[in-house]
């Protein structure tokens, strides 16, 4: 008997020092991340290059529509500025992508029979042009695809106005513009299978100005003669041409708009990809990336010159403080995210081919704001690893970790046993420039945007010590 009680004291206390020696390991494990955590944090903050090498890609390359010149200077540019940094390996990944001009400045106004209001208007991309001479018609102001869709031959020979404001009590605005996004993509192909002459889109934005929005719009498989000419008036515009239709019965009320849009040939863009080869896992890949091509209004510096050179960062960081990855680093700047998603197709389709485990992959494409977490897309045993970190990005004011994230270019690289995830910067301000002619340099926080690519760093830094599950 009391060899048996001694038996079963010993195993307790071989137990007991096992779990001390885990909890121990544990502690240890934290403090090495959390030291290296902060030397990432630092060396971006005091030595970062993401904001010198914005006010290059911003100032003196420009918009990057896919297709346009400003595109091929900025494939050059990033292989250029890539190969700056020592990585194992870079290249280019040709991509076919469209090729659509926006032309002459657009012209926009009210005109009833106490004078002609002008407003502010752009093309949407995709879209075809008015006649030379412009259209001016009668005007329906709808609030979804549906009224539209309802109302049917009544808008026969009609400009439609898309007037459904983003809904301003979603603090995620995110979410405010997928409420409201299904307007300016297919406003123009469901009004123009009525007979409608046009479409107007009131601007994806939360503030009320002068600034139209731009961006992508489909036809869907609408023949030739049911595809008419799209736009977007600001929100202030908006305000305006809803406050006339309103009195009908006192003003006649009509627009005109007119626009030179044209669609040319497919032309030859690359994705841009520098990697350093892992040193114990060298088939597992994570990526970092953001989408090299922008709309032509502005510089298209939050998007996405902001995710490009978070990106680039991450693998300068890694290189400057001399951390060698165990798994394969890659960084892409994928083209034509804006009109096509072509870069990131075809970088998952060679992927596929090529058989390439891609265990993690990262974009930033939400604006280069103050950052506040990551969104993941994964299984239950990924996220709960990546909660246990949550402390280490405590001290830098990261507090997001949120089932769903991601990004339209890491998209199709989604397995069920990897893990996507999008770096969540504060967002509040995102829609103010999101497709404008104001997103320029000058709106970009050095410090901010620095923070942007310590936080990719650090994260990319931990699955790379710890793997997936």
């Amino acid at each position: 008997m009391m060899n048996r009680v001694l038996s079963i004291s010993i195993y307790i206390i071989i137990f007991q020092l096992l779990s001390c020696g885990e909890v121990v390991s544990q502690q240890v494990s934290d403090v090495k991340d959390s030291i290296q955590v902060k030397k990432i944090y630092t060396e971006a903050l005091t030595k970062g290059q993401s904001y010198a090498w914005l006010d290059y890609l911003s100032n003196r390359i420009g918009p990057r529509l896919a297709g346009s010149e400003g595109d091929k200077k900025a494939v050059a540019w990033g292989k250029k500025e890539l190969e700056k940094l020592g990585l194992d390996k870079v290249w280019l990944q040709p991509v076919t992508v469209p090729h659509w001009e926006r032309g002459e400045k657009e012209i926009a106004r009210i005109e009833t029979q106490f004078g002609n209001f002008d407003l502010a208007i752009c093309a949407l991309g995709g879209s075809i042009a008015t006649p030379e001479t412009g259209i001016t018609a009668e005007v329906i102001e709808v609030q979804s695809l549906k009224e539209v869709e309802d109302l049917g031959d009544k808008v026969k020979g009609k400009i439609v106005f898309y007037n459904r404001p983003m809904p301003a009590d979603k603090i995620e605005t995110f979410k405010a513009y997928g409420a409201t996004v299904d307007q300016r993509y297919s406003g123009a192909r469901i009004a123009g299978k009525y007979g409608a002459v046009g479409a107007i889109v009131r601007s994806m934005n939360l503030s009320i100005d002068n600034y139209p929005h731009t961006g992508t719009m489909s036809y869907g498989e609408n023949p030739d003669h049911m595809k008419i000419p799209t736009a977007a008036i600001s929100t202030n515009g908006a305000e305006t041409l809803s406050k006339f239709l309103q009195q009908k019965d006192k003003i006649k009320t009509k627009l005109y708009f007119k626009q030179s849009c044209k669609t040319l040939p497919n032309a030859q863009s690359y994705n841009v990809i520098g990697e350093i080869k892992g040193s114990e896992f060298p088939n597992e890949i994570m990526v970092v990336g953001g989408h090299l091509d922008s709309w032509d209004l502005g510089d298209g510096s939050h998007d996405d010159g902001a995710g490009i050179v978070q990106s680039m960062e991450v693998l300068r960081l890694f290189k400057e403080l001399n951390i060698k990855p165990k798994r394969t680093l890659r960084v892409v700047l994928f083209a034509n995210e804006e009109n096509g998603l072509a870069g990131g197709k075809e970088y998952a389709r060679l992927a596929k081919e090529n058989k390439e485990n891609h265990i993690v992959a990262l974009e930033s494409d939400s604006g280069g704001f103050t950052p506040r977490g990551f969104g993941f897309t994964c299984n239950d045993e990924n996220f709960k690893q990546v909660e246990g970190w949550k402390s280490l990005f405590e001290p830098y004011n990261l507090h997001i970790f949120a089932r769903g994230g991601g990004g339209a270019d890491i998209g199709p690289l989604k397995k069920d046993d990897n893990v996507i995830l999008g770096l969540r910067p504060d967002s509040q301000r995102y829609f103010d420039y999101h497709h404008t002619a104001i997103d320029t340099f000058d709106k970009i926080n050095k410090r901010e945007l620095e923070l942007g690519a310590a936080s990719m760093a650090s994260i990319i830094y931990l699955f790379d010590t710890y793997g997936i599950k």
